[in-house]
């Protein structure tokens, strides 16, 4: 993950790090293409350090009802988790949550920041 502005002798447990240009189509929690070939160098991350336990988390601006993006949030964490999955990480080493709009790292006011706020992020649970 160190190209993708995560160094790995940063890590550390407990913290949140960004999953950098996971997009998805609007109202969906499919994978495009371009977000499966970023979610591999998690992937070798993962297969790199096989002690490491994370939770994967899905967030959205707050365009729309709340339960609505609460729903999709999660259904964009749990798609991250079952592409890891399928590629043969254990799942007792992930979780997944859905955040929806609960914990904005920008403002909703502006479309900047509603795009930032769409967001995909793993915390790094034990190592």
């Amino acid at each position: 993950i160190k190209d993708k502005n995560v160094k790995l002798e940063a890590i550390e447990v407990g913290h949140s790090y960004k999953i950098n240009d996971i997009y998805f189509e609007t109202n969906s929690s499919e994978l495009t293409e371009q977000s499966k070939s970023i979610i591999e160098v998690l992937l070798e991350f993962l297969n790199d350090n096989p002690s490491i336990h994370i939770q994967i988390q899905g967030h959205t601006d707050n365009i729309g009802q709340r339960k609505d993006n609460l729903t999709l949030s999660e259904d964009r964490a749990k798609e991250v988790y079952n592409y890891l999955i399928e590629r043969y990480i254990d799942p007792k080493r992930l979780t997944y949550k859905g955040f929806a709009d609960t914990k904005p790292v920008a403002t909703n006011d502006t479309e900047e920041g509603r795009a930032l706020n769409r967001r995909t992020v793993f915390i790094i649970l034990s190592k």
